[in-house]
């Protein structure tokens, strides 16, 4: 089983009934959800969903990890695989995955538990290594309120990570979105 485009369907007309503003921004992704596509996977092009994880701690600070092929800081996070049935939950495994902290640990908001607080479709440069072209990640980004759980990143996929203040968020809408959390 794996992520269905319905299941996208649901999840992106559950954000933009919260932000119906974003609509122009995700019309690519919406396009992009014909009956002949499956977005989950990452072998599809020229988009494809990936989801990832706003872990916050007691402080107010969010988890960042630095990626290793992209070489920037992000959030933990990823694509689908085919045992993931929500895109909640490619988030929190991706989260553990990438950093250590179980999804026991991860606790969301009341109002953010089936919403993502944030969908950013950016562009992916090519990566030959992979045999992947360019392409665009339709990233559903879900927060979390993390316990205290010690790091340990996972070396083929991060070099660092970092609790850094909500400011140092990619986008200022994640900024936005996050530190109204």
């Amino acid at each position: 089983m794996t992520i269905t485009n319905e299941e996208l369907r649901a999840v992106l007309a559950r954000y933009l009934d919260t932000h119906p503003d974003r609509a122009p921004s995700v019309a690519q992704l919406t396009h992009a959800l014909g009956p002949d596509t499956v977005l989950a996977s990452r072998s599809t092009f020229p988009l494809h969903v990936t989801a990832s994880a706003a872990a916050i701690d007691s402080a107010g600070r969010v988890l960042m990890i630095h990626h290793r092929a992209l070489q920037r800081w992000l959030l933990p996070g990823g694509h689908a695989e085919p045992g993931d049935v929500t895109l909640y939950g490619t988030a929190l495994r991706e989260l553990e995955e990438e950093t250590g902290i179980p999804w026991q640990h991860a606790v969301s908001p009341p109002s953010q538990d089936v919403v993502p607080v944030d969908v950013d479709v950016h562009e992916i440069p090519a990566n030959p290594g992979k045999g992947e072209p360019a392409h665009w990640h339709a990233d559903f980004r879900y927060a979390f309120w993390a316990k205290d759980t010690p790091i340990t990143i996972q070396d083929e996929e991060v070099t660092a990570y970092a609790w850094r203040p909500v400011s140092d968020l990619p986008t200022p809408r994640l900024v936005e979105r996050v530190g109204a959390i």
